[in-house]
């Protein structure tokens, strides 16, 4: 799914909204995960799941054109854990 399918579904669920507030609605949405994420903390949405970030030590790459060994810096990546209900819905059969 992309942004604009989810526009459109959350416009279906949702006719008493105008366009414009549900495309703010999603935006004020992902932005607060954003910047939750950038401060450095958690964003938990029961039954789906939890976004975090994730350490990653600094190493040795290879640059693939030249095969020169280069310094990749550590770096903070995003994370995302499966919630139980989200788990068990991927997993019916």
């Amino acid at each position: 799914m992309i942004r604009s399918e989810l526009l459109q579904a959350l416009a279906r669920e949702n006719s008493g909204l105008r366009a414009e507030e549900i495309e703010r609605v999603a935006d004020v949405f992902f932005d607060e995960i954003g910047q939750r994420l950038a401060d450095g903390g958690r964003v938990e949405l029961r039954g789906f799941g939890a976004f975090s970030t994730r350490e990653r030590e600094p190493r040795k790459g290879r640059n693939p054109r030249t095969g020169e060994a280069v310094e990749v810096p550590g770096k903070r990546v995003p994370y995302f854990k499966p919630g139980k209900e989200m788990r068990a819905r991927l997993n019916t059969e």
